[in-house]
């Protein structure tokens, strides 16, 4: 049986922690291993109990979320750190994904995420609720040749994995692709090849094909 994940929560609120952790319990292979109130016992707290995976508010007293993401950076902490927050800035979203943090989450829509949430960065890769993401990707609205009316749903692709098509097709390379989603090169070449092995594309040629035939973009 493999190891459980490991869950540390910190927030200010106790409710909101009691709220995720039992929403958490509710998945086998979770462990919440303990919570910070404060933000200046995080780093310790966490490496105190070895989680595999920290859920932090961007708000804590005394040392807020942004504090605390630079010692975990400066101290090359191994735990994954999903951000919780009430504001749906992207300068805010840009910053914490530049300071490590793998995912970002609203506390509005924290309960039907967190657990996709948890997986995912458990798993290296980064995750954002699908409000932010969209938020996000409008960014690339001014693009002439982006089809406005576009619709991102697909039985074979993920909504992220279409919307890397629909960059790629329009000529963004994968540093500005990275760089605009906020996620790491790496991510984005993961979802290059896995779009191609599903629709057994060979070249950057046959996704821009793609993209036409499905109205992802204009002509």
């Amino acid at each position: 049986m493999a190891s459980p994940i490991k869950i540390h929560l910190a927030d200010d609120h106790q409710v909101l922690i009691d709220g995720l952790s039992n929403l958490l319990k509710t998945v086998s292979n979770f462990e919440v291993v303990g919570s910070s109130l404060d933000g200046t016992t995080v780093y310790d707290d966490v490496a105190a109990d070895g989680a595999d995976v920290l859920i932090l508010d961007i708000s804590m007293p005394k040392k807020d979320g942004i504090e605390t993401l630079k010692e975990f950076k400066e101290k090359e902490s191994p735990c994954k750190v999903i951000i919780l927050s009430s504001y749906d800035d992207l300068k805010i979203i840009k910053e914490v994904m530049k300071l490590g943090a793998k995912g970002y989450l609203t506390k509005n829509c924290a309960g039907e995420n967190i657990i996709e949430a948890v997986e995912a960065v458990y798993q290296e890769q980064e995750y954002f609720s699908d409000a932010i993401r969209q938020k996000i990707f409008n960014t690339f609205k001014d693009n002439p040749k982006l089809n406005q009316n576009v619709v991102i749903e697909s039985p074979i692709l993920s909504p992220r994995e279409i919307e890397i098509i629909i960059l790629i097709a329009l000529e963004y390379s994968g540093k500005e692709i990275s760089e605009k989603l906020f996620i790491s090169s790496h991510t984005v070449e993961t979802h290059r090849k896995n779009i191609m092995k599903k629709l057994n594309i060979k070249s950057t040629i046959g996704l821009v094909k793609y993209a036409l035939k499905n109205n992802l973009i204009n002509p």
